[in-house]
């Protein structure tokens, strides 16, 4: 099965060709896809290399990776050209709500409110499972409200900050 990916504005041709073959924009790899706990943590082996992604569905597939966390929207080939043909381009969101990608204590908030920020910067660093991992915005914008401090507990999903 096809589907269009598409992260920080760029479109990925993503095809499914069976269990563990993946082509994206042409070139294949060998994957396999394993959870990892009760948690949503994921052991991915792409061409027998080893890494792990912390992945959740809300509005957006949501991806923590190496540290960055990326928001992904994907669509099959039918349901893209389907909202194409209804409303045109589909409406950016306004704000970027940094969402916990797992349970933990945040470490530090290195951003204040009214901070401009550039994609790739530190927004929070967040230690979970002994792990510190530091989640970066996903792009250009201003810091307009901090739910957190450093010290505090969050949950999964829980909105730690926004980005306009």
């Amino acid at each position: 099965m096809k589907y269009i990916t598409t992260i920080d504005d760029r479109e990925y041709e993503v095809n499914i060709i069976d269990e563990h073959q993946v082509s994206i924009d042409g070139v294949l790899y060998q994957v396999d896809f394993t959870p990892v706990g009760d948690q949503q943590v994921y052991s991915l082996v792409v061409n027998g290399q080893s890494v792990d992604a912390n992945i959740y569905f809300e509005d957006t597939w949501q991806v923590l990776f190496q540290g960055t966390l990326y928001s992904a929207i994907v669509e099959d080939e039918r349901e893209k050209s389907l909202k194409a043909a209804l409303s045109g381009r589909v409406a950016d969101h306004v704000d970027f709500l940094l969402k916990a990608p797992m349970p933990g204590m945040v470490i530090s908030i290195p951003v204040m409110e009214g901070q401009e920020v550039r994609k790739g910067d530190v927004l929070a660093v967040l230690e979970s499972m002994k792990m510190q991992n530091e989640l970066r915005s996903p792009r250009d914008g201003k810091v307009t409200r901090l739910r957190v401090k450093p010290g505090d507990r969050v949950e999964q999903r829980e909105i730690m900050l926004s980005v306009v």
